[in-house]
């Protein structure tokens, strides 16, 4: 994995997160060209919060998006999404910020996951008196078990929904986090069984309303297998920017890193040790310590000590460390790294201008 070299980059303090705007729009080319078309893209917006991002797919004719916050749904809103999903099931708190939202940005289709009758009431009892019913989908869960109903079990809360003057049931979600299988043949077949009863679920469903129902399948290690299925919506996300977890574990995705950390020695503590200041503050630490950030150009470089604002590294190369001295590392888990940083560099034909703040980091914006 080749390490790109950046013009600017010498005026740029660390630790810092940069993007490559050209990898971005690969990326967003790639995951066009797997769905077969724009249209049937939903991605999650959790990797980058970034507006220009967003600015970036819609550009290429993706209208929906998937959040986890009310922040992300408020960023959407702001860049000209059309259709916004908070994909992170709704307490009374979050579901009077919507509203709000809903007010502000009438043009825009909100909707929100239900599993459950108690939320549903809760919903219907908010929603009263509403000039518009609020979309609604029910989560499933196919093996995930993080949260949604097991679709054996989601007919009565379907026929709930339709019996609830407030709401109104546009079809089902999936999240399959679970699958982390690195083979693309074995990837496809445990999809497809665990997919099986929730297609049973949405025919039945559909026969009983006589009605099309949407099926917003997978994260980004599924979407391949989704993609392959035209009645089914892609929700990928990682994809967007990708990360050293991902390309290390699935190989067979055509997707570039595009997001780099940028760190500098700031010790030389011992032989063949050098501390960077690179810390939890700045990468995503949820990983085993030698899985949190790879540096192409020290491939053998073993982490050894991680805190809030250091990362010691042994290094096993020819070459002399001095305090200064910069690196550029490809962060294991991208999402939560992006979290940590109020603004990303932008990174354009290798130069460096420009910042791009990561918006919906804050748990709130206005709403």
């Amino acid at each position: 994995m080749h390490t790109p070299t950046f013009t600017g980059i010498e005026e740029i303090d660390s630790p810092a997160i940069i993007i490559e705007r050209e990898k971005v729009e690969q990326n967003i080319d790639n995951m066009i060209r797997i769905a077969g078309s724009a249209t049937r893209l939903r991605p999650h917006v959790k990797t980058y919060k970034m507006v220009e991002i967003v600015q970036m797919q819609l550009d290429k004719g993706i209208k929906a998006f998937k959040c986890a916050t009310i922040a992300e749904a408020e960023m959407l809103a702001m860049a000209g999404a059309g259709d916004i999903l908070l994909a992170h099931q709704p307490t009374l708190q979050k579901a009077s910020r919507l509203r709000q939202l809903i007010h502000k940005y009438p043009e825009v289709r909100f909707s929100a996951l239900v599993d459950n009758l108690h939320t549903i009431a809760m919903l219907s009892s908010l929603w009263t008196g509403e000039q518009k019913k609020l979309p609604v989908f029910i989560d499933i869960d196919n093996g995930n078990h993080r949260s949604g109903i097991q679709a054996e079990l989601a007919e009565p809360i379907a026929q709930h929904i339709t019996e609830t003057a407030a709401l109104q049931l546009m079809g089902l979600h999936v999240y399959d986090g679970h699958t982390r299988e690195p083979d693309p043949e074995k990837r496809k077949s445990q999809i497809d069984i665990e997919m099986e009863p929730v297609i049973q679920l949405r025919q039945k469903l559909q026969n009983r309303n006589d009605g099309f129902l949407e099926l917003i399948a997978g994260g980004s290690p599924s979407f391949p297998v989704h993609a392959l299925y035209p009645d089914r919506i892609c929700s990928p996300g990682t994809t967007l920017l990708w990360d050293y977890g991902y390309a290390k574990k699935f190989p067979d995705m055509p997707f570039v890193c595009a997001a780099w950390l940028l760190t500098r020695v700031i010790s030389t503590p011992g032989s063949n040790l050098i501390c960077l200041d690179l810390g939890h503050k700045s990468v995503a630490a949820e990983n085993p310590i030698e899985n949190r950030v790879f540096f192409p150009d020290l491939p053998d470089a073993k982490p050894l000590i991680h805190s809030e604002e250091h990362l010691v590294l042994q290094v096993h190369s020819e070459r002399v460390f001095k305090t200064g001295d910069a690196l550029l590392g490809i962060p294991h888990h991208i999402c939560p790294t992006v979290a940590l940083h109020d603004y990303a560099w932008l990174a354009e034909e290798g130069k460096i201008e420009k910042t791009w703040e990561v918006i919906a980091r804050k748990r709130k914006i206005n709403f």
